[in-house]
């Protein structure tokens, strides 16, 4: 999941996608292009399924 499309997701703005995660803008700074695996699965959970997870390799 790239990261410009979560915060697409929640309306543009880092700030909206950190308080849905209870984090702060600056953590989703530091995320790069790709979301964290383990934050791509709780997305998936609170957009109910809207974000998908990417499979994690083995």
């Amino acid at each position: 999941m790239k990261t410009e499309d979560a915060i697409q997701h929640f309306g543009g703005k880092k700030i909206d996608l950190a308080k849905a995660l209870g984090l702060s803008p600056s953590a989703i700074t530091q995320w790069g292009e790709t979301v964290p695996p383990l934050r791509q699965f709780q997305l998936e959970r609170i957009t109910d399924g809207k974000l998908k997870a990417e499979p994690v390799a083995a």
